[in-house]
């Protein structure tokens, strides 16, 4: 017989949920005939797959030694990342933040890939946050998704109720997501602009309209300049829908692209940028999160405010182009 106790990390997931995790390699009619047996129970009583886990909670199986060996999961494999390893902005039981750099994938696209899941869960193991037996039954996750190629903040969850809140956040967009970037052109004015955006995943890209089009999708973005000078406008964006490649686009189809951004850009500011200060990417960062008021698990977070520091290049390229900004960060007009 195996007992699985149910701690702070898997509480708040349904028992069959853990157990697909806990015996990957079998059948989901098998788990139900299991249950349905009494050769898994909870808490010494049948049990349907459908309870949702409490703390303390005991998931007992009835299995022989060569049945849990033969539906175990494999042993997982942590590869280490080997660029530039994100900083650790907050951590606590259950959530953590970080700052990506340029050039991670926040999501790994295929099994080779490495991401800023797989460094976390390096990061969580080398640093006695998360144990091997852990990732039986439950795997950290990011909640929000950032391009390779844009840097800044990414939020984690550490245990199963703190990826659960921090993802309601994201889906309700109670949490608030402020992005720094420098456009092509100078704006003058506070916007609010919406749009409707397509996208074609054969090409990667995607369009943005200022009517609504049969496949497209609206998307609603605000910005403010903070700083103008040598023919670009740094702004702060309010990213209040989050689709593919929104900021870049809807700013581009507004006649402000991002420096750097060659897919959405203008290519000759960009080569100039590139030229002068080595710049490989866009300069876009998702600077700052805004915890919403809440009275559920993550209440202790209730209207905090997070900040990435800008990647190196950026805060050089605004240094000497003249963008002193500093003191309009934090004024709200």
């Amino acid at each position: 017989m195996q007992e699985i106790r149910i701690t702070e990390r898997e509480a708040g997931q349904r028992l069959d949920k853990l157990l697909e995790k806990y015996l990957q390699k079998a059948p989901k009619g098998f788990l139900y005939k299991m249950l349905r047996k009494k050769n898994i129970t909870l808490n010494k009583k049948k049990a349907s797959g459908k309870e949702k886990l409490r703390e303390g909670d005991r998931v007992s199986l009835f299995f022989s030694e060569e049945t849990l060996e033969k539906f175990s999961g494999e042993e997982p494999v942590v590869r280490a990342y080997q660029g530039e390893p994100p900083e650790i902005l907050y951590e606590d039981a259950h959530i953590l933040l970080c700052n990506k750099p340029v050039g991670m994938l926040s999501q790994k696209a295929k099994d080779t890939d490495v991401s800023a899941v797989e460094y976390l869960t390096g990061y969580l193991l080398e640093s006695g946050g998360l144990t091997r037996e852990d990732l039986k039954t439950f795997h950290p996750a990011v909640c929000n998704r950032l391009d390779r190629n844009t840097s800044g903040i990414l939020a984690a969850g550490k245990s199963m109720v703190g990826l659960q809140e921090l993802s309601r956040f994201f889906k309700e967009r109670t949490i608030k997501k402020y992005y720094l970037c420098l456009v092509a052109g100078q704006v003058k004015e506070t916007a609010s602009v919406c749009g409707y955006l397509q996208k074609d995943d054969r090409s990667n890209r995607v369009k943005v309209s200022d009517r609504a089009q049969p496949d497209g999708v609206k998307i609603e973005t605000t910005y403010r300049p903070l700083a103008f000078g040598n023919g670009v406008t740094l702004l702060e964006v309010h990213l209040i829908t989050g689709k593919t490649h929104q900021i870049r686009a809807h700013l581009a189809s507004r006649g402000y692209p991002i420096v750097g951004d060659y897919k959405y850009g203008n290519r000759k500011i960009n080569d100039r940028y590139k030229q002068r200060y080595g710049l490989q990417s866009q300069l876009l960062h998702a600077w700052k999160l805004c915890m919403p008021e809440t009275e559920g698990a993550l209440g202790y977070l209730s209207g905090n405010l997070f900040t990435a520091p800008l990647p190196a290049v950026f805060q050089r390229i605004c240094a000497e182009e003249g963008l002193d900004f500093e003191g309009r960060l934090h004024k709200r007009e």
